[in-house]
């Protein structure tokens, strides 16, 4: 039978137009609508106006071009798929994509199905043509450059502004966000808006009250919002004190006013934990609702009382996170922690268990367990000089030398890098590109090159590290076992997330650990090495034994053996 050849799908010719693609990132300070009309502008002056083509569709985005996850970006492209549009024209290039990997990939993408893309600030670059490529990516590059530098100031203006004792983010309830233009030399200073925070005077009568009656020092946190309830108070986002439901039981929602009264902007002092600002550290340009003297008293009298908040376990598990159980049928799931009673006197008994299941076993009989495990995988120092040794064949085995095909990539690498520089240059001396264009794109070669030859003369440094990294594992796993008996609880639970990935349970109690995975490399080597090693020794043994037997000179040589190695 005469086989049957079937045609490929052919991609759909596209017809005459164009795509006019306007996008404004979503943290743009001007409107998005009169970044619009600009881009327009640009785009039909530049373009439009001298082209015979009619318009096919415009599409818009008001989102950052970092992600290509826009939604009018995407209809675009399934549209240039479909052939609705020959052309795509965009304002600039950081219009069309801030990823240049993406953006580049897109353009590769509409070039295939015989679609052009154009940009309104440089109408006569074609980004498939070599060198107008070089140029492309140039602009991509810039973008890139300047979106780095707009996020390195404005952490650079907020860490200012806090250092000025101005307040950064949305205010806690009880104040209000203000923004003001500035005007005069004023502006100079603190830019074209001013922004600060200041008292609510639709919630500063709340907040006072629920300071005042935590300070009486004679109501828990449930009596206060009992009390704010019944005057008609709510926090700000409009949740009540104090919730009833339809069968008229009552619940407290304290948690949001316990987080105020730790909050040290109630007290006119600025803290950031992200930034390392700690409290009593930078006076605030706000007035405080409190004293510093009564906000520590009011920490103390929560302190003193049981709220309830952060309440630590009556039982500290060693295990958690760590200890698993193996059902019969081998499927391996996480055990929890659980002490029933643990409101008795003697604080319960603790079980590492299943929820709602018959599957338990008590906390002391796992963890008995566990001293003996750890001397299990406690290497003999005797075979440690062995283990190095095989450790660093291996080592010097996988990264002695690059690979030819690593190799060759990484000068490949460095030849693109000559070449692009090379066609660029040629741009530079045709007066195509501007001397700032071509300085910041030589800095970036340079340093591309610096990180291709640094990845060429890294091998041996790698090796090195990985020598180092050795040493210091075995220095542990020779004495884990004596080191974990001599440690207190909470070290000891440190020392087991260090070095044990899971500690699995079987039906009858049986603990089994399974390492992480250099310790894990390391015992195995050390099971392997001292075979070889016994293996060794007895030939030695029966070697030393027929000698004997014949000049009874090479008594102790099998010990001797073991100590070279």
């Amino acid at each position: 039978m005469p086989r049957r050849h079937t045609k490929k799908h052919e991609p759909v010719p596209p017809q005459p137009g164009w795509a006019v693609y306007l996008r404004t990132s979503s943290d743009e300070n001007q409107k998005p609508e009169l970044s619009r009309a600009r881009q327009r502008m640009a785009i039909e002056g530049s373009v439009l106006e001298r082209s015979s083509m009619r318009v096919f569709d415009e599409y818009i985005d008001v989102l950052t071009g970092k992600t290509p996850d826009r939604a009018d970006y995407q209809r675009m492209l399934a549209d240039a798929r479909a052939g609705k549009f020959s052309h795509v024209i965009v304002e600039r290039a950081d219009r069309f994509g801030r990823d240049d990997t993406e953006a580049l990939r897109a353009i590769d993408e509409l070039h295939a199905h015989g679609v052009a893309v154009r940009f309104a600030n440089h109408p006569d670059i074609d980004p498939i043509d070599p060198d107008g490529r070089v140029m492309v990516t140039m602009e991509f590059s810039l973008a890139r450059r300047e979106s780095a530098l707009l996020g390195v100031r404005v952490r650079g203006g907020l860490k200012a502004k806090r250092v000025e004792g101005g307040f950064c983010g949305r205010a806690p309830d009880g104040y209000r966000n203000v923004a003001e233009a500035v005007t005069g030399e004023a502006k100079k200073l603190r830019g074209k808006i001013d922004h600060w925070i200041e008292r609510d005077p639709e919630r500063a009568l709340v907040i006072e009250h629920a300071w005042k009656l935590l300070l009486q020092e004679e109501m828990t946190l449930e009596e206060i919002c009992e009390t704010l309830h019944g005057l008609g108070y709510h926090y700000r986002s409009g949740r009540p004190f104090v919730e009833v439901g339809k069968d008229g039981k009552r619940k407290a929602n304290y948690s949001t006013l316990h987080a105020m009264f730790h909050n040290w902007t109630y007290a006119g002092w600025l803290t950031s934990k992200k930034n390392k600002v700690p409290p009593k550290s930078i006076r605030g340009d706000w007035e405080p609702y409190v004293s510093t003297e009564d906000f520590e008293r009011g920490l103390e009298i929560l302190a003193g009382r049981d709220v309830k908040y952060g309440r630590k376990r009556k039982h500290d598990y060693l295990l958690k996170g760590l200890i698993y159980y193996e059902k019969p049928s081998g499927d391996i799931v996480r055990l929890s922690g659980q002490t029933p009673n643990a409101s008795r006197s003697g604080g319960g008994t603790p079980y590492y268990c299943i929820p709602r299941s018959n599957v338990n076993f008590l906390c002391r009989d796992v963890e008995a367990q566990i001293a003996d495990k750890l001397m299990g995988i406690q290497v003999d120092p005797q075979v440690v000089p062995a283990i190095r040794a095989a450790y660093t064949h291996e080592v010097a085995a996988a990264l002695g030398h690059l690979k030819i095909s690593e190799r060759d990539e990484l000068e490949a690498a460095l030849k693109a890098v000559d070449a692009e520089e090379a066609r660029a240059f040629r741009l530079y001396t045709a007066g195509k590109v501007s001397d700032a264009l071509w300085d910041e794109r030589w800095k970036e070669w340079q340093d591309r090159r610096a990180k291709l030859r640094l990845a060429l003369d890294s091998v041996s440094q790698q090796r090195q590290t990985h020598i180092l990294n050795l040493d210091t594992a075995l220095d542990l796993i020779t004495k884990v076992g004596t080191l974990y008996n001599g440690l207190e609880r909470s070290d000891q639970k440190h020392l087991l997330h260090h070095v044990v990935e899971r500690i699995i349970v079987d039906p009858a109690g049986t603990v089994r650990l399974e390492l992480q995975s250099p310790f894990a490399y390391l015992h195995d080597l050390s099971d392997t090495t001292a075979k070889q090693m016994q293996s060794q020794t007895v030939d030695m043994g029966k070697k030393s034994k027929a000698g004997r037997k014949k000049t009874g000179s090479r008594i102790g040589r099998s010990s001797d053996y073991i100590l070279s190695c």
